[in-house]
């Protein structure tokens, strides 16, 4: 479960960062609190239920709400879980409903006195997500691999890895792209509390992010391409199966229709009584049978 801190002073012109869950009627009540300074879009964006990856300048802050990597893994929710943010200079007031990975590194940081401004945060939280997610996107890709170099194996199991990656995929791309757009807009922002480095920074991510949905959309239309292969193959499979089972009920046709004749219970059938009858009816029907079997064979039909 995510935490509230507040880390540095916002009198005098300081840098502080106040973090608080979402989940806490105790934060709720902060946000509400008119001392706190807070415009009511963005305690409406701090608070909101469902977000997506943007980026919104208002007066002299900024609304931005980024995704990144769950810290406790729940069965519930989105993939990738939301940090809303508004920035001011020597503020930044941020709010999570679930608990963010990478948020305890930062607190961290900040206690060291390595961020100075909201852009420094902004950009290593920024910079951090992306970290995080690359090893993702690239095993994504990775199982893509596999199951192309696979694919000649069980179809059944290729396929449901190949619905899963490509499920993910399509989630992850879903947060990834608006947040590269979030990011770019942000860099973009004439606030003298956003530095040049930290300009560069937040391009750099963007740059990443941008990366990660070109690979996030290759690794979603080669999964569709791989499953269009695997129904070719099993639709393959199931009409040379049909085909032989079309084959062998070909070649006994003519058999079942000769035991058939021989085999009625009425009088009056020829040799019924001759000892050599058995043999001569079996004798025939392997000819028969080898003969249509031979016509096939002859045809090329089993290699169809």
């Amino acid at each position: 479960m995510t935490t509230n801190w507040t880390i540095g002073d916002h009198t005098g012109g300081n840098f502080c960062w106040i973090h608080l869950d979402g989940r806490d009627e105790e934060s709720l009540r902060w946000i509400e609190n008119p001392a706190n300074e807070l415009p009511e879009t963005a305690r409406f964006n701090l608070t909101a239920a469902e977000t997506r990856p943007r980026c919104q300048p208002l007066g002299d802050g900024v609304i931005i709400n980024l995704r990144g990597p769950r810290g406790v893994e729940e069965s519930d929710g989105d993939t990738l879980v939301s940090i809303r943010i508004w920035a001011e200079r020597g503020r930044v007031v941020s709010l999570t409903f679930r608990q963010l990975e990478g948020l305890p590194l930062l607190r961290e940081r900040m206690e060291q006195g390595l961020y100075h401004d909201p852009g420094d945060l902004i950009a290593a939280l920024s910079i951090r997500i992306a970290h995080q997610l690359d090893p993702v996107v690239a095993d994504l890709g990775d199982q893509v691999d596999d199951c192309e170099l696979a694919l000649s194996g069980s179809g059944y199991v290729a396929r449901r890895e190949i619905a899963r990656a490509r499920s993910t995929a399509i989630s992850y791309r879903r947060f990834v792209v608006p947040q590269r757009q979030a990011l770019e807009a942000m860099a973009q922002l004439e606030y003298d509390w956003i530095e040049d480095d930290d300009r560069i920074h937040l391009r750099e991510a963007a740059d990443r992010f941008a990366r990660m949905a070109e690979e996030l959309e290759a690794v979603r239309e080669r999964s569709a391409l791989l499953h269009e292969q695997i129904t070719d193959l099993r639709a393959e499979k199931i009409d040379r199966r049909s085909l032989v089972i079309a084959i062998v009920a070909l070649i006994f046709l003519p058999l079942t229709f000769v035991t058939g004749l021989f085999g009625m219970n009425v009088d009056g059938i020829p040799f019924a009584h001759h000892p050599g009858s058995f043999w001569a009816v079996t004798g025939f029907s392997l000819f028969v049978g080898l003969g249509v079997a031979s016509y096939f064979v002859v045809a090329k039909w089993f290699r169809s």
